[in-house]
């Protein structure tokens, strides 16, 4: 079973609903930022994040992200903000660069800008998503990839998302 459209969001919070899915796409981007899981983001989060997923970011990294996506300037980013910056991004509000911190994150291993079977398998594992080898090799499929040694480019990773840059 590929990856095409299902909820790939973790156990502990899965919906029984299917609108959910539908009316919340960023809900599993949101959920791994979540590190707390108290439903916001917090600059602790996004720290957390970083540092036990790829590298460490410096205080003024974090602090742009949460002044850039924490519109009602609470400290927490909702998943209402997270969504509308996510919007914006992708629909080019800035040129997709929330996306391209992502992919970045995302391509750890070589950083040859194409996730390889290994970058994604790595980090669905660490955010917590059950897949198997044939999931994917189907998302690499998905992205336009021919097998898993030929990796995803961005825009590949943007059809897997079904965000066509």
């Amino acid at each position: 079973m590929g990856p095409s459209r299902r909820n790939l969001r973790s156990h502990h919070h899965a919906s029984s609903s299917s609108s959910a899915a539908i009316n919340e796409p960023f809900r599993p981007a949101f959920d791994v930022l979540d590190v707390d899981h108290d439903g916001r983001i917090s600059r602790n989060d996004l720290q957390s994040f970083y540092h036990r997923f790829c590298h460490e970011v410096d205080d003024d990294t974090i602090g742009s992200m949460m002044t850039a996506a924490d519109t009602n300037k609470d400290g927490f980013v909702e998943y209402e903000e997270f969504a509308r910056m996510l919007e914006i991004a992708v629909c080019g509000g800035c040129g997709g660069g929330v996306m391209k911190e992502v992919f970045r994150v995302m391509n750890k291993h070589d950083g040859d800008g194409k996730l390889s079977h290994k970058d994604l398998k790595s980090f669905m594992e660490w955010a917590g998503i059950a897949v198997t080898d044939q999931d994917i090799d189907d998302m690499i499929a998905l992205g336009g990839g021919g097998d898993r040694s030929d990796g995803v480019s961005f825009d590949g990773f943007m059809q897997i998302l079904n965000l066509e840059p």
